[in-house]
């Protein structure tokens, strides 16, 4: 056998010395033939090959490629074939794979793919795959083969069910796992029509080929566009929910159980609960994904080893995605697909799972704190802290200690990068995870902030201090954003929380304000930045949040150099008054002859997320304007103090309730007392007389006391 060997080496060197110094077509193509049948036979090692390359290059291939003349006797496709051999061989070469003749080659690839492929041309079809294989492993290979059609040529290829048409499919797993947007921005219509096919072979499957393609499916559910606005693509995740309901619903093994429970993950992140139909069928079937995944949360994490298992993490946080599913189904009001029974029922049940995720976090040591699956497990945990306040309470309290160090330490050490969805973790494999952790625990925070001893364990903790921080950064990011009108970024909705938060700190712990120098920092931030949003309407409910957090802020730190007299604080008290005092308009009123008050329209859409924040604001506002003497200046500006007075004096005094008239009588009162032009300003609207048509007694004895003084000193 050796002497073999060593006889197909001499053979192939003296081919490839052929090859170098033929004279003529007829002595290349003899030495070509024995050095592609070398190829074929797997005789080549890297040195040979580079050899073959040196000898031939590129441009050899090529012209095999493109000759339309096949020796006599030989069928026509045979100089594409020997072409297609030598590509093949030079792509195992990495270097080679990449290069921009491999490249350019693509189209030509693609063809192969999609001609009809006879017994006598089954060579070809694997040379290609090879080719692409190659090609796919390079970094320019997955933008060249989306940009030249590759995607759409492999679905053809698989659809057909030809020779290596399941080579095919896997291509299109790599690619997707790659450039999944591209793909489906490029090549909609074949994907789906692949999905469409393994959807139906996954609901007719009756053996293990079925769990086979639970594994297959995730990589062709798309998180963009959305499945079920296409009518095939509703039509597959028909298919998808009956198969999941019929294998979910039987007596499994692990490893069959896994893989559906990770499709099932994968469904849930591209559609919600969108995929499970209306009914009993459907609830049950949620009710049942839910509970496989919180007993698996459990059975896993309260393990003494947890992660010993091969692939468990990626089934755990598979379990995360259809328990926080669970948590938004069970909190739905509007069309439900859970009845109350069932929504205590899983309440109950995912409360046990997480106290399992509790009892996990809290064994962490601090060398696998970059793991992400602490990551998914602090986010998960997040989503249930922001629904559900009273349950684990006692459990969650010991845990934020880590919590918030865990959230500093990846604050620190990282980016500010878009986290990733749930289910996205399931698919990444090896790849470098988010740092934003303190994004999934704001909400949580915020409803803790509001409570004695969570609030004293965050503080204790240094998390007002690590909010701050975050905030400047979190503004940063969204300063940076598009400022065109469009879908709420996850940096405005953090913004917005963290104002909730810090909300909760000023009414609850002002001394700590007060102290603390991360505030002055946060404050320099809410005066710089209301001006600013207050003119972009689609920022209106971050701006209402700033305007009243800003102003609560500014009567603890009155003292503060940067509240006294500056041009950022006098354009941030201006920019208070105008959102707080143009909120209002006057409206005819459908059922009588008069006007009423209503809500402007620029405020209209927003006034459900913004209506307690105008009203704390105002009170707020209220006790700043006699620590500020720029707040009257500010008041007297055209469509301030003069729109409101012109509202009241309009508008019925019974349109007007009861809270709106206590919040504008606490900013006027302040006025009339702060400054004279206001109260003369006031005066000359009839202040007196609908004073008293609304019940502001406070302002009208105001007024008249005021209005007397001023009389005696003139008579004087």
């Amino acid at each position: 056998m050796a002497s073999d060997s060593r006889d197909g080496h001499a053979t192939l060197k003296r081919c490839l010395a052929v090859l170098r110094d033929a004279r003529n077509d007829s002595e290349q193509f003899a030495a070509l033939l024995l050095v592609t049948k070398a190829v074929r036979a797997g005789e080549v090692d890297a040195k040979t090959r580079r050899q073959i390359f040196d000898a031939i290059g590129f441009t050899f291939p090529t012209r095999l490629l493109i000759s339309q003349q096949p020796p006599a006797g030989c069928p026509p496709h045979t100089f594409r074939a020997l072409g297609l051999t030598l590509l093949a061989c030079f792509c195992t070469d990495p270097q080679l794979a990449g290069h921009s003749q491999i490249l350019n080659k693509i189209p030509t690839f693609n063809d192969v793919l999609l001609s009809p492929c006879d017994p006598d041309s089954t060579s070809m079809v694997d040379d290609v795959y090879q080719c692409l294989s190659a090609v796919l492993a390079t970094a320019r290979g997955p933008r060249e083969l989306v940009n030249k059609g590759t995607v759409s040529a492999l679905c053809q290829a698989y659809l057909n069910g030809g020779h290596g048409s399941e080579r095919a499919l896997t291509l299109l797993v790599g690619l997707l796992a790659i450039a999944e947007a591209k793909c489906w921005q490029r090549d909609a219509p074949q994907l789906l029509a692949v999905l469409s096919k393994l959807s139906s072979d996954f609901l007719k499957a009756e053996d293990m080929s079925k769990f086979e393609l639970c594994e297959v499916l995730p990589h062709f559910i798309p998180l963009s566009p959305p499945l079920t606005e296409n009518p095939q693509g509703s039509e597959c995740l028909c298919r998808l929910y009956k198969g999941l309901a019929e294998v979910l619903g039987s007596k499994l093994s692990q490893s069959q159980r896994d893989p559906a429970l990770k499709l099932a993950a994968c469904l849930v992140q591209a559609c919600g609960a969108e995929w499970i139909p209306a009914g009993s069928a459907g609830s049950k079937f949620l009710a049942l994904l839910v509970n496989l995944a919180c007993v698996e949360v459990r059975l896993t994490l309260e393990e003494p080893d947890p992660m010993e298992g091969e692939g468990k993490k990626e089934v755990v946080t598979a379990c995360y995605v259809l328990m926080e599913m669970g948590i938004q189904e069970c909190l739905r009001e509007e069309n439900p697909l859970l009845e109350n029974v069932q929504k205590m029922q899983l309440m109950r049940i995912m409360e046990e799972a997480f106290g399992a995720v509790i009892f996990y976090l809290r064994q962490v040591k601090q060398e696998e704190l970059q793991d992400p699956f602490i990551f998914a497990s602090v986010r998960v945990l997040g989503a249930w802290m922001a629904e559900e306040t009273s349950s684990l309470k006692q459990e969650i309290c010991e845990l934020l200690p880590f919590l918030v160090d865990y959230a500093r330490k990846l604050f620190k050490e990282g980016s500010p990068a878009v986290s990733l969805p749930q289910a996205e973790l399931v698919r990444t494999e090896g790849s470098a995870l988010p740092q934003d952790a303190l994004r999934f625990l704001l909400p949580g925070f915020c409803h803790l902030t509001a409570e004695d001893r969570p609030r004293d364990i965050l503080i204790a903790e240094g998390a007002p201090a690590l909010l701050c921080e975050y905030f400047l950064q979190q503004w940063e990011v969204l300063t940076s954003e598009s400022t065109a009108p469009g879908p709420l970024t996850s940096a405005e909705m953090s913004l917005q929380t963290m104002c909730g938060v810090f909300l909760n700190l000023v009414v609850t712990a002002p001394d700590l304000v007060r102290r603390d120098k991360a505030f002055s920092s946060l404050m320099d931030v809410l005066l710089k930045s209301l001006p600013v949003l207050l003119p972009q309407k689609h920022h209106l409910v971050l701006a209402a949040n700033v305007a009243t957090l800003g102003l609560m802020m500014a009567r603890i730190l009155a003292g503060s150099p940067a509240l006294q007299g500056t041009q950022s604080a006098k354009e941030f008290f201006g920019a208070a008054v105008r959102f707080l005092l143009q909120a209002h308009r006057a409206q005819a009123e459908p059922s009588s002859a008069g006007l009423a008050v209503a809500v402007s329209p620029a405020y209209e859409s927003a006034w459900a997320d913004i209506g307690e924040l105008w009203l704390l604001g105002m009170q707020a506002l209220a006790g700043c304007v006699p620590l500020f003497p720029c707040l009257p200046h500010a008041a007297l500006r055209p469509r301030c103090l003069q729109g409101l007075l012109q509202l009241l004096s309009r508008v019925a005094p019974a349109s007007v309730d009861s809270e709106l008239v206590a919040a504008f009588q606490a900013v006027l009162l302040e006025l009339a007392r702060a400054s004279e032009q206001c109260r003369d300003v006031i005066l000359s609207h009839q202040g007196t007389q609908w004073a008293n048509l609304y019940g502001m007694a406070a302002l009208e004895q105001c007024l008249a006391e005021q209005g007397g003084a001023s009389s005696t000193l003139g008579g004087k």
